[in-house]
């Protein structure tokens, strides 16, 4: 789980990033929340976190992850949980390890927290 702090000292580093200060929730993704509700999107979240980003090795590594298509992979990139090179780089999460259950619970509680706030945005 991440801590409020954290969480602001994230938010406040990647606003500072072009490209991840693009991403936001469409209509199309925010409709898709709204049918679906937060606990069948965190579970989504962390399907694909354990699925996508969890093995030691991920033979397309930095190509996992859809520009669009779900609310969680929108977010996935908004906050640089969309590779394990964005990981390293973002959250000091290290490559070349399947990642623990805490890292994964991290990342799924960073996805929620996006969402959420974006959810508030209109």
């Amino acid at each position: 789980m991440i801590s409020d702090e954290d969480w602001f000292s994230l938010k406040e580093r990647l606003s500072r990033s072009p490209f991840r200060s693009r991403f936001h929730l469409g209509e199309k993704e925010r409709k898709y929340v709204e049918k679906k509700g937060y606990d069948v999107i965190e579970s989504h979240a962390y399907d694909f976190i354990t699925k996508r980003l969890a093995p030691a090795i991920i033979p397309n590594d930095g190509k996992q992850t859809p520009m669009k298509g779900h609310p969680v992979f929108i977010a996935q990139h908004a906050t640089a949980l969309c590779c394990r090179g964005c990981m390293e780089k973002w959250h000091h999460i290290g490559k070349g390890r399947e990642l623990t259950e805490g890292e994964i619970e991290y990342a799924v509680s960073v996805l929620m927290r996006y969402i959420r706030e974006e959810m508030k945005t209109s």
